[in-house]
């Protein structure tokens, strides 16, 4: 089996430098106008993309086959392999594929391999040099993933397992038993996580390809955004998925009550959805403005720069984490050398391009008043890239020189609250504001028209979150406070009293203007759908504004479960011999009663200490709560299993951390507010984001090319035919959007706000 994972990747090898070969000879012919010769060349460079794709297709199956029969020839399955016997095991099974770091590297080749192919298809009846461009970008990045495979030994995936790990027989050794996937990476939502990222991050190498291609055939036109955007929504919205998975992962298996901990590696795949989010909108202004030309092509560079800053950070040892690998001397080099290719393609190739790259009016790309829809998408993308350079920055400080800000520190996870909050805060500000603003400038009797009734169902909705606020949110904080402890220094470290509780109720009433903003918006969609021609786009319009009311939830949620969480650590004494525990545990008005424990073996030889607990609430029963203590037998490694009871406005969060030497029960007890709001609003924001993504399919016009049917069949975007910047001027905009209106309400006027609507429709 080693033998033919060997001979796949050094197929996929060749067919990545055929290809390259391939498609640069085609541009050159292309140039010289020699076109047959240049289709004959392209198409030979197509077909050893999709080679390449089946050859790593081989190479996974091979360890997927070892993992599910349990051969283990190869030293990758012995280390990864998984010896669950829950329901899901050939879940855990599957994931060993992507479990460790010559597994993860090849799976996430594969991907971008697919999407290469994905392309290929998808343009097959409408090839242009652009798309043979950006083909060969993506390959070149898949050609350096390859060359990490073949050439580091300590990343090959199909290295022969040692003879030592086998007996006489044949059998695995006792030395092999303690060789395994890590138990905490048993649990469906870590099965689920890395595959999800690993999509959202191969994925984000399309737009970065076009957007260097679009460079290299110097085409402004919005060809390039159209092709791309798809492959740019469907893998921002995967790798959202990711980390919503990972923050699940986190609160339930870790046992520390959190869901975000700013661990670099977590930090990494922040990075690349942050200006993912900044790009988007910077597609949606170049769409429909012919603007922000230069800064979109800089923002995809500059996202897929971050994805390989992510890989960076995992793989070379650099900075050091508990989810990052072993360091690596080639990964260092190689991954270092993309990372200044990608940013020095966008940066060079705008000054090359300069001329070509900028808006077609001068005037569109210039901010007339601060009070306009323009005005807010650049300020609302500098935030998103001012954020992730300065995170990006923290996160790899500890291995900056000492002379430099923060430089060889490890910083803490309130260093990084302290700008996350007030930026993050501001950002969804001025998305709250952003919907109800005019191009250009905003008529202000118009955008009052619009925001007053959604400013007073918020300025309702804000008295009711303030009246939690002082009942609730504040009394927790000052108890906190009161205790003293190494939680109370926490917490004043992230800032005095006055400006930590007051950024929380600037932080409450953003999120509630954002809330009805958002909602008056999908409802005013809603209605128009009923008569309006453009179907899509309305529908996009909807996702685009659910995904903004799931902002503000999740960030009343954020304010709740990281700002306010009660946590009580202390023993409940045990007496073995009658089997009794003494009194009960009390966390706010929460109590505890010791019921029952419990000593499980399980099939795979480890063992499993439960404790039962009937779980009060103002002396109301509400719950049985079983959290549990796994030890691996072959490791002796303990998985800590939380106990959750959710409501409405807050989670009761019970972790058992073992015996002290006295025989009682340590336990960590939490009282987690609003964090089930954190878990709706991201279910919102995917779902939104799916919506806005797939609209397209809702509407299919009689005739389309076929190019077009074929690519918005596997990735949702149907790409605009021609060149140029598909700009319409602000007139013919503006009037367009008030013949729809009137001829739906039969109303006399339409305020600014309204009629810019459509032009969020991509948000």
């Amino acid at each position: 089996m080693s033998t033919i994972g060997l001979m796949g990747l050094l197929v996929a090898f060749a067919g990545c430098l055929i290809s390259l070969v391939c498609l640069g000879v085609a541009h050159v012919f292309y140039k010289k106008r020699s076109f047959e010769r240049s289709e004959m060349f392209a198409w030979g460079g197509r077909v050893a993309a999709v080679l390449t794709a089946v050859a790593l297709t081989v190479c996974c199956a091979v360890l997927v086959w070892c993992f599910f029969t349990g051969d283990t020839s190869i030293q990758y399955v012995l280390d990864n392999r998984s010896t669950s016997t829950s329901d899901i095991a050939w879940l855990y099974k599957l994931a060993g594929l992507w479990a460790g770091r010559q597994g993860s590297l090849l799976f996430w080749a594969w991907l971008i391999a697919v999407f290469n192919a994905v392309l290929v298809f998808a343009t097959r009846k409408d090839v242009r040099p652009l798309d043979n461009a950006a083909l060969a970008i993506s390959t070149l990045v898949l050609t350096a993933f390859v060359s990490v495979l073949l050439f580091s030994e300590s990343n090959m995936p199909f290295i022969v397992t040692d003879s030592r790990y086998f007996g006489d027989d044949g059998t695995l050794s006792v030395m092999a038993s303690a060789r395994s996937m890590n138990a905490l990476l048993e649990h469906w939502a870590m099965a689920i996580h890395p595959p999800t990222l690993f999509i959202g991050y191969a994925g984000l190498t399309i737009p970065f390809a076009y957007a260097v291609a679009a460079l290299i055939v110097n085409d402004d036109s919005t060809l390039w955004v159209n092709r791309s955007t798809s492959y740019l929504m469907f893998s921002w919205l995967l790798l959202g998925i990711g980390i919503g998975l990972g923050a699940v992962w986190a609160y339930v298996v870790l046992g520390w009550g959190g869901y975000w901990g700013w661990d670099p590696v977590e930090n990494a795949s922040l990075l690349p959805w942050l200006v993912g989010v900044a790009l988007i909108h910077s597609f949606t202004v170049y769409r429909q403005r012919g603007a922000f030309k230069r800064w979109s092509v800089f923002c995809a560079c500059l996202t897929f720069c971050f994805v390989i800053l992510g890989t960076f950070i995992t793989r070379s040892g650099l900075v050091q984490s508990v989810h990052a690998f072993e360091g690596d001397p080639v990964s260092l080099v190689l991954f270092g050398a993309l990372i200044i290719c990608s940013l020095l393609a966008g940066i060079v190739g705008l000054l090359v391009r300069r001329r070509s790259f900028g808006a077609a009016d001068a005037a569109d790309d210039d901010i007339e008043s601060m009070m306009s829809k323009e005005a807010a998408y650049y300020v609302n993308n500098l935030i998103m890239i001012v954020f992730a350079v300065l995170l990006a920055y923290m996160t790899i400080s500890s291995a900056l020189p000492t002379w430099l800000p923060f430089g060889g520190q490890s910083l803490s996870a309130g260093t990084y609250n302290a700008i996350a909050r007030p930026l993050g805060i501001a950002y969804l500000a001025v998305l709250a504001v952003c919907p109800l603003l005019g191009w250009r400038r905003t008529d202000k009797a118009a955008f009052w028209r619009s925001a007053r009734v959604p400013a007073l169902c918020a300025l309702v909705l804000f008295i009711v979150l303030m009246i939690y606020f002082a009942t609730y949110l504040l009394p927790s904080y000052q108890a906190m406070i009161d205790a003293g402890g190494s939680t109370a220094e926490g917490l004043l470290e992230q800032g005095n009293p006055i400006y930590y509780n007051g950024l929380a109720v600037v932080g409450l009433l953003v999120a509630s203007l954002l809330f009805f903003n958002a909602l008056f918006m999908a409802v005013r969609s809603l209605k128009r759908l009923k008569s309006a021609s453009k179907l899509r786009q309305r529908l996009a319009l909807f996702g685009g504004s659910v995904s903004h009311t799931a902002m503000a939830i999740i960030l009343v949620g954020l304010i709740g479960s990281s700002m306010y969480v009660t946590e009580k650590v202390d023993y409940i004494p045990y007496d073995e011999e009658s089997g009794t525990a003494e009194g009960t545990f009390t966390i706010q008005d929460f109590e505890l009663q010791y019921t029952d424990e419990a000593i499980d073996e399980l099939g795979n030889g480890n063992v499993r200490y439960s404790l039962t607990f009937d779980a009060y609430k103002n002396g109301e029963f509400v719950g049985t709560l079983n959290p549990a203590v796994q030890v691996v037998a072959s490791t002796q490694q303990q998985k800590l299993e939380a106990a959750v009871i959710g409501f409405p406005l807050e989670d009761l969060f019970v972790v058992y951390r073992g015996v002290n030497d006295e025989g009682d029960f340590s336990m960590d007890v939490r009282v987690n507010p609003l964090i089930s709001w954190v878990w709706v609003g991201f279910g919102l924001l995917m779902a939104g984001s799916v919506l806005a993504l797939f609209a397209k399919r809702a509407e299919r016009k009689p005739g389309a090319d076929p190019v077009d049917a074929s690519l918005e069949s596997l990735v949702g975007e149907k790409p605009k035919k021609g060149n140029g910047s598909h700009k319409a001027p602000a007139e013919e905009l503006v009037a367009e959007e008030v013949e729809e209106v009137e001829a739906f309400e039969g109303a006399p006027e339409l305020s600014a706000a309204e009629g810019a609507e459509e032009d969020g429709a991509a948000q």
